[in-house]
């Protein structure tokens, strides 16, 4: 599959904004901890980035084709170690045959398996969701804070002291996500592949509950969000986004990958019509 050039120049500079990334947060010493200013530093770079891959991915699964095979309604199937782990809750001895003994004993060699595989994660296709029940933190400056005493005592309980700009805070599943954001910009094919069977699925779907074949349930439809990307500060239409102040090239990149999206995903609507 050729390469549309406005992806490949989009995926070459979102290329050069991650290795920036991967040096400021230190992955070659295998830092575990970053300090708090670097950290939301680079959480404001990763997430318009990641947002921006997204849009490349779909800009570059427009003209895919995915082929599902026949639906088969999946049959239930309940695993024999929750049957046993929720019987010695409640302190009852389990029975089991030489069938289901070999059985149980598979799923618990599994389960360590899957427990000793190294930690992976994948790049989202669709975009977080806003939580309209979000409640921003404020924080309160220690003069509102309460001055609480005691009455056989005169010792005055000491507000907690605001957080410090190198304060060490846990970077794993930073590191998770910068791997998988490199992932998708090395296997951008595979991505596209990979969101189009997606899209195929949730088509098949649709259907299905228009026939009467499946009941109704809250589903994505649309995988990007309403209003403006994550992570982005320019309005995606604005012609004068690049004289704007403080205007980064990760806004234009973004602006740039959320118009070519768009237009992907018009041409896939009218196509399917």
């Amino acid at each position: 599959m050729e390469e549309i050039p406005q992806v490949k120049t989009n995926r070459e500079a979102l290329k050069r904004i991650l290795a920036t990334l991967v040096a400021i947060a230190g992955m070659a010493r295998g830092t575990s901890t970053l300090p708090r200013h670097i950290y939301r530093a680079i959480l404001l770079l990763l997430r318009p980035a990641e947002s921006a891959v997204r849009r490349l991915i779909i800009a570059a699964a427009r003209g895919i084709v995915v082929v599902l095979p026949p639906f088969r309604p999946r049959k239930p199937r309940t695993r024999i170690s929750d049957t046993v782990a929720a019987y010695r809750r409640l302190g009852l001895a389990v029975n089991l045959s030489k069938e289901d003994f070999a059985r149980y004993q598979a799923e618990l060699k599994a389960a360590e398996r899957r427990a000793a595989m190294p930690r992976t994660l994948s790049l989202p296709l669709l975009d977080p969701l806003k939580n309209p029940f979000r409640i921003r933190r404020r924080y309160v400056p220690n003069r509102a804070m309460p001055r609480i005493t005691w009455l056989d005592s005169d010792a005055r309980l000491q507000p907690l002291p605001p957080p410090s700009p190198d304060d060490p805070i846990n970077a794993a599943k930073l590191m998770l996500r910068l791997q998988a954001l490199g992932r998708a910009l090395d296997d951008l094919p595979g991505q596209a592949q990979r969101f189009a069977r997606w899209r195929a699925r949730n088509d098949a779907v649709h259907a299905r509950v228009k026939q009467g074949l499946e009941p109704r349930r809250p589903r994505r439809i649309w995988p990007l969000r309403g209003g403006r990307p994550p992570g982005g500060r320019l309005k995606c239409y604005d012609p004068d986004a690049k004289r704007r102040k403080n205007t980064r090239e990760i806004d234009e990149i973004l602006a740039h990958c959320h118009s070519m999206a768009l237009y992907a995903l018009d041409r896939m609507r009218s196509d399917t019509s």
